[in-house]
């Protein structure tokens, strides 16, 4: 089974280099990887690190873009492989995620997406908000429509989908700023569901203060609840719900960057 990979980048020279290895090291376990990577016209150094990788790069395009979303885009149109995801060049994948998830799929034919765990780490790679990544993994063994709608407990990095359910369920929402992947998610989740792949952790997500979860939570979980009424009803049980698990994650996100702030100062 081929999977393809997409990358958007734009100037993130600082974690691209180890993101692209991370993608590269899953053809050891015997994957066949299509990495398409999307720069947005980088000017910090990214193009010289693409460069140096340009032979293991399936499809390398460098132009400007609309933001993550519009990238992304760019590059789920190019792909090619039967199974599909994206990682963000300040993310990575542990070794042999693609091969463990592929094989998954392969046993579960009509499942339209799987995804795995995903600590959440910091600028040096060490693990953090491990009570964050322990209260989505809660979630897993009650994977439904019903529970995506209540709460997006899947991270992205460590979610693929296959191709087919991708040209079923559209693209991207490039209207969105931070939840077109929770969007995305509850439209591929209507053609065939998903499925947890068990085991250690497929990816890693990086948290830092210049990353998108790290700058607008707020309106992330705000949007987040706007795409699950959009699927379920604005009035159903399940954004009930979905809106209380929101204002409870906005307090603690807040406390959060209280307590960061005062360290700082």
């Amino acid at each position: 089974m081929q999977v393809s990979i997409v990358t958007p980048n734009f100037n993130g020279a600082r974690f691209l280099e180890e993101s692209l290895r991370s993608v590269q090291a899953q053809r050891d376990a015997g994957v066949e990887v299509e990495h398409i990577v999307i720069d947005g016209g980088s000017t910090d150094g990214s193009l010289a690190i693409l460069e140096r990788h340009r032979a293991a790069i399936s499809h390398l395009v460098s132009e400007p873009d609309h933001g993550p979303a519009s990238a992304i885009n760019k590059g789920l149109r190019l792909a090619t492989g039967e199974l599909v995801g994206w990682l963000n060049a300040d993310d990575r994948y542990r070794p042999g995620a693609l091969r463990r998830a592929a094989d998954w799929m392969e046993r579960h034919p009509y499942k339209a997406l799987c995804f795995g765990c995903c600590p959440i780490v910091d600028e040096e790679g060490i693990e953090i908000r491990r009570g964050i990544t322990r209260f989505k993994e809660a979630f897993f063994p009650l994977s439904s429509r019903f529970t995506i709608q209540s709460i997006n407990y899947i991270s992205q990095p460590a979610m693929f989908f296959r191709r087919g359910a991708l040209e079923k369920a559209g693209l991207l929402r490039e209207d969105l700023k931070y939840a077109w992947d929770y969007d995305f998610i509850l439209r591929l989740w209507r053609q065939g569901g998903g499925t947890h792949v068990p085991g250690p952790a497929l990816a890693e997500f990086r948290w830092h203060p210049g990353s998108l979860s790290g700058q607008g939570y707020v309106q992330q979980f705000r949007e987040e609840l706007q795409a699950a009424a959009g699927d379920a009803g604005r009035f159903s049980p399940q954004v009930v719900l979905h809106r209380a698990v929101r204002w409870g994650i906005v307090t603690i996100y807040g406390l959060m960057a209280r307590r960061r702030a005062a360290g700082a100062a």
